[in-house]
């Protein structure tokens, strides 16, 4: 371990006794001590007010806490996707990492509340940690999937600026999210979601669920069948054939005046290779709008 050299302390006017002093030797053992509990609160302070940094897991923690605070400042929000970078560092992966180790301290503290044996706290994030990035973004740790707390932070961004909330798919995007789709699957999917959820979505952004008349209606076996079939017959009215390509997809109008899509290339010889179990009147149908059986 490196030492005091003799040149260096006297350019840097340290007394001669320092020189030759086995400075890395004495920091590892400060460590050792301060890692046992044997090192004293004054002596602590005294090193960390120069600097001290007791493990390499804080020199870690403190870059990814760097990383997070400077994305957070160009996003608005602590609540990145996964492959997140901010200066080349993965944020996105560190804070999946940094998640995974509250919820094991939240897991921990609730196995002692109910006089449950705990193992091992190794590798649950500190009451220390956890702060410093709830000081960042109160959400960066959510109950729900952090790709909906996303939605719902860019969300309320955007009525924060004073825009109307989107409900239709396309119409709003932010920072890759579709929120429009997003608000849309909220309201068709209430029952789905938490009281929690339920509240922040009503109080906060004044989304509702909705009616069983707005919600799409499933379709059968049947329905999706005609639906495709309607696909081949567009097709073949105005390729005169029905040769399609594997991968084509049909975009088809509804009278909704929605524009619906179905993988007809696929469709199509899915049905060729299941004839022998197609019903005579669906042979029929397909065989009207060019469907070549072998």
């Amino acid at each position: 371990m490196p030492a005091v050299d003799d040149q260096e302390a006297e350019a840097a006017g340290w007394p001669a006794s320092l020189a030759g002093f086995p400075l890395g030797q004495w920091t590892a053992d400060a460590r050792r001590f301060y890692a046992r509990g044997d090192m004293d609160e004054d002596r602590v302070a005294q090193l960390e007010k120069l600097g001290m940094i007791w493990s390499h897991y804080d020199v870690a923690w403190q870059e990814g806490l760097t990383a997070a605070r400077g994305w957070a400042a160009e996003h608005g929000h602590l609540l990145a996707p996964l492959d997140a970078t901010f200066q080349g560092a993965a944020v996105g992966i560190w804070l999946k990492n940094a998640r995974a180790a509250a919820r094991k301290a939240q897991e921990i503290e609730r196995r002692r509340a109910e006089g449950l044996p705990v193992e091992s706290s190794a590798g649950a994030l500190s009451d220390e940690r956890r702060e410093q990035l709830e000081e960042i973004d109160a959400s960066w740790c959510p109950s729900w999937p952090v790709t909906w707390q996303r939605s719902f932070h860019l969300v309320r961004m955007h009525l924060d600026a004073g825009e109307a909330l989107p409900t239709t798919a396309g119409e709003v995007l932010r920072q890759g999210e579709d929120l429009g789709r997003w608000v849309t699957s909220v309201r068709y999917g209430w029952d789905q979601l938490s009281g929690v959820q339920q509240w922040m979505c009503e109080q906060v952004l004044g989304i509702t669920p909705a009616s069983e008349d707005e919600k799409p209606k499933r379709r059968t076996q049947a329905d999706k069948w005609t639906a495709n079939l309607a696909a081949a017959r567009q097709f073949f009215e105005r390729e005169g054939h029905l040769q399609v390509p594997r991968k084509h997809i049909e975009t088809v109008l509804s009278e909704a005046g929605r524009q619906d899509q179905y993988r007809l290339g696929a469709w199509v010889n899915n049905q060729r290779s299941r004839a022998a179990v197609l019903t005579p009147e669906r042979m029929e149908q397909l065989s009207k709008v060019g469907m070549r059986w072998s």
